[in-house]
């Protein structure tokens, strides 16, 4: 499409000297000033450690003919398209160049659950024919179960290119997660979205919001801005913050769904433990169901209930979406069970890394135990500082016995990290290497017992130092935890 036109859809005008420029195909989108080939439409922006407009001259001499940015900023060279909000700009005008989308898009927010909630909305819908893939922190899952890797909320570009390129594929839904990050920098924008949640709200990200409100103000876009017109709200109605999720896309006239035990639309009456499993009794319309579901937790509970109201929300049909919940398979590193140890003991790994999840990952795995509950966590560097000493006391308050070990130190100094996790667990053992806790926990248990490792689930690395000096030295959880389980089980041979 020609740059002119793009702006147009966009609702953008370009300046009166944009000349010949105008008239010019746009041949691609960037954000990276390396990535710029001729005819590219360049994104400048000011982010918290760099500047996208230090970046315009070099993107011009790569071949930018317009460059999208704050107002008076110089373009020389290339088209200055001017906007008070140059990322949605961008955002907007981009969306019209990557096409086609799928035809069904659903978001989910919140501060836990987006990943496995998008992952099992994926299953459902394949379980149902469709042609299905969802984007978030496992990265891109297509219709044949393949995985590429990314960030929660991709940069608009890969999000869009992602769209498109599934579309080609012959995808037709696509769930993906709505970080706040994501929504905050319009990561998200130009695409109609047919349907959002909001799963809860919880302390994290504080190193970014400036507090709670402003956190909740970033996940509230996805209801206020993000969701088409006239589409659906899902909410799970058994957090804190819902009653305000719902007035918000009340608010904007979006179609509220709410989920859980104070649900209207899908109510959750009852909730059976099992060994592997859980048996639910649900409401909805009046009519009771009963759904075995092949997962542990009642926050897996939670996210299996919003997957399958979104589905409904977008033309799902009640019988055939509740006889799929019982087919769902667990998430990566969302209580996985990444072991049974010759003694019987179950060995589970979980992503939880702030205070609620950890919390919630907990409560899932207490009835599941006769014995001690053991976790092996730690807390990220870099981020939310103020969250440690909370971890720490949920741990010390949940479990019967606490490791305290590194996550990912980043560019923080570890034992630092440790004693303040430590701060809110006086009682806790501290073991700063990954493998070493893992390995000790493991060691404890006796039969009865069962050991968590969480805070970081599905990753494949610890990441330690920052910046240009950052290495990703490999771990996996999962394979850590069967490999210390199966040189135990050698021991005690």
């Amino acid at each position: 499409m020609r740059l002119d036109s793009l702006a147009a859809a966009a609702g953008l005008a370009l300046p009166g000297d944009a000349g010949e420029l105008a008239g010019r195909t746009v041949t691609g989108f960037a954000i990276d000033h390396r990535k710029v080939t001729p005819g590219c439409v360049f994104g400048a922006f000011a982010g918290q450690t760099v500047n996208g407009e230090d970046y315009i001259a070099p993107a011009v001499a790569a071949g930018a003919i317009a460059i999208v940015a704050r107002p008076g900023v110089s373009a020389d060279g290339a088209v200055l398209v001017a906007a008070a909000e140059p990322r949605r700009a961008f955002a907007e005008m981009a969306a019209g160049f990557y096409q086609p989308i799928p035809s069904t898009l659903v978001a989910v927010t919140g501060t836990n659950g987006k990943t496995s909630t998008v992952e099992m909305i994926r299953q459902l819908w394949r379980i149902a024919g469709e042609r299905a893939a969802s984007i978030g922190t496992l990265g891109v899952t297509t219709p044949d179960e393949s995985v590429t890797t990314g960030l929660t909320t991709p940069d608009i570009v890969t999000f869009l290119a992602n769209l498109t390129g599934l579309a080609r594929e012959g995808v037709t839904h696509v769930a993906f997660e709505a970080s706040s990050h994501g929504l905050s920098q319009f990561r998200s924008e130009g695409v109609a979205v047919a349907a959002a949640a909001f799963t809860n709200l919880s302390r994290d990200h504080l190193d970014y919001h400036a507090d709670m409100e402003d956190y909740f103000a970033a996940k509230m876009r996805l209801f206020g801005e993000v969701v088409a017109d006239g589409g659906a709200a899902v909410v799970w109605a058994d957090d804190p913050w819902s009653t305000r999720a719902a007035e918000v896309a009340r608010g904007r006239g979006l179609r509220v769904l709410t989920v859980g035990e104070g649900g209207e639309f899908l109510r959750l009456v009852g909730r059976e433990p099992g060994l592997l499993g859980q048996r639910l009794q649900l409401e909805i319309d009046g009519a009771r169901h009963f759904v075995t579901l092949p997962l542990i937790g009642a926050y897996q509970a939670a996210n299996a209930l919003v997957a399958a109201a979104l589905v409904l929300a977008t033309g799902g049909a009640v019988p055939a979406t509740l006889d799929a919940l019982a087919r769902l398979q667990p998430v990566r590193g969302r209580l996985e069970r990444a072991a049974i140890l010759a003694n019987g003991v179950p060995a589970y790994v979980d992503y939880a890394h702030t205070p609620d999840a950890l919390g919630s990952a907990i409560a899932a795995l207490r009835p599941h135990t006769s014995g001690r509950l053991i976790i092996v966590f730690g807390a990220g560097g870099d981020r939310d500082a103020g969250k440690r000493p909370d971890m720490g006391a949920v741990a010390a308050a949940g479990a019967d016995l606490v490791i305290v070990t590194d996550d990912n130190p980043r560019g923080e100094d570890p034992a630092a990290i440790r004693r303040a996790v430590l701060a809110g667990a006086p009682g806790a053992r501290e073991i700063g290497d990954r493998r070493d806790a893992i390995r000790a926990a493991l060691a404890e248990a006796r039969a009865g017992d069962l050991v968590l490792v969480a805070g970081k689930g599905h990753e494949q690395g610890q990441i330690i130092g920052r910046g240009a000096d950052a290495r990703v030295l490999p771990f996996d959880d999962v394979t850590v935890v069967r490999d210390c389980a199966a040189s135990l089980t050698e021991c005690n041979a």
